[in-house]
């Protein structure tokens, strides 16, 4: 183990071997940032939440979008955008060794339009944003694979659901937090395998259960006391559910309910050898949070959907994937996707932004199906492999 000191906060930070052996994978060197610091440098470039009224830039029709009017950035509505009515290609530039990269790079997100949201392979769902396989989806972010779905991030192969936060292979939940498997299930928190229930919290396997924490397996009963069917359905009958104010009063004496439970340290189910929260089936993975279906040898992710495998610092990620790093938004049967964002299938794609299906692309925007580019200019495999080397020497020369 190494301990360096990070060049943004100043703190201390711990580089082990295995991370050594991650970097010396990818053929990269090891992080001058702290994780905290890392994590915050992808969050930079990620809005979920914050969505304006605008104008696209090809039709000048109003749009909904993730960019600001003032933003500078070139925005093409989203079917525009995806359309063959232009070709990213066509802002390609020569790469400029008397100037530094990353002004270089900006310059070409000045030119290259953007889309309004990112989103892939969704219907009628303007409001979504980073989010996928989606059907009806109003203000949903974050998400991969619902329909019918309202208010709600980190979304799983769910439908019919409004008000909730990482719902995976769920329905008709509302206001629920981290649940699983579930139907019918309404202010609920760490739930799996759930029906028709009211008020759970880490509770597995139960149906017809209201205001209970911690049962496995459990039919029929009220704040964790056993009723028959009819005594639960009698019980039930005395609160008002359609009520506000009666909701709230629940509301409340749920949450000192859940503050009086037996609480886990964490959420690791079918896991071995991992530290974080809300990890399900995962092996070696360190500092992990939100993840799900076979996470592997990983590090510093979050908001991750395997398989995915050798990835350290990322967020929004996996899918059949290997080898990301410091990327966002980004997999889909992707490898070596590294210090980009929105980059999904494809391999060897480095400081790139929202490009598709795509191999060996370095400092590209908006590219869909290409090879050997960078800067959105397209070279012949002998060329780019030649000019490659010449700008990582000038990266490291002129930071």
């Amino acid at each position: 183990m190494e301990t360096r000191n990070c060049q943004n906060c100043q703190s201390d930070f711990n580089i082990e071997l295995e991370d050594f052996k991650f970097y010396e994978k990818i053929a990269v060197p090891a992080p001058t940032f702290c994780p905290e610091c890392r994590m915050m440098r992808r969050f930079s470039w990620r809005n979920e939440n914050s969505l304006y009224k605008s104008k696209c830039s090809k039709t000048w029709e109003d749009i909904i979008t993730g960019f600001a009017s003032n933003s500078g950035i070139k925005v093409y509505e989203r079917d525009i955008w995806w359309s063959d009515e232009w070709d990213p290609i066509d802002f390609g530039q020569d790469y400029d060794f008397s100037k530094p990269f990353f002004s270089q790079f900006e310059g070409l997100m000045r030119k290259v339009p953007l889309p309004s949201v990112f989103n892939a392979r969704t219907v009628n769902s303007p409001y979504a944003q980073h989010t996928g396989n989606f059907k009806n989806g109003y203000l949903v972010s974050a998400s991969w694979g619902g329909e019918n779905v309202s208010y709600a991030s980190r979304v799983h192969e769910s439908k019919d659901s409004m008000n909730v936060l990482m719902l995976a292979n769920s329905e008709l939940c509302f206001e629920c937090i981290s649940v699983n498997k579930s139907y019918n299930l309404f202010y609920s928190q760490n739930a799996d395998n759930c029906v028709d229930s009211y008020f759970l919290y880490e509770c597995r396997g139960c149906s017809n259960c209201f205001g209970c924490t911690n049962l496995r397996n459990k039919n029929y009963y009220f704040f964790n006391e056993p009723y028959s069917k009819e005594e639960y359905q009698k019980k039930i009958k005395e609160f008002n559910l359609g009520s506000y104010s009666s909701t709230l009063r629940l509301k409340d004496k749920f949450e000192n309910l859940k503050a009086s439970s037996v609480h886990r340290h964490a959420n690791i189910v079918n896991s071995q050898n991992v530290s974080g929260d809300n990890i399900t089936n995962a092996s070696n993975c360190k500092n992990c949070f939100d993840t799900s279906k076979d996470i592997r040898d990983s590090a510093y992710v979050q908001n991750a959907i395997g398989p995915m495998k050798d990835s350290y610092d990322g967020y929004g990620v996996g899918d059949s994937s290997e080898f990301l790093y410091e990327v966002f938004d980004s997999g889909v049967q992707g490898s070596r996707l590294c210090f980009g964002a929105v980059n999904y299938g494809g391999y060897n794609v480095y400081y790139s932004y929202i490009c598709h299906g795509s191999n060996n692309l370095f400092a590209c925007i908006g590219l869909r199906n290409k090879s050997y580019c960078i800067l959105n200019k397209q070279y012949t495999k002998e060329e780019y492999e030649a000019l490659l080397p010449r700008i990582i020497k000038h990266m490291n020369d002129m930071p």
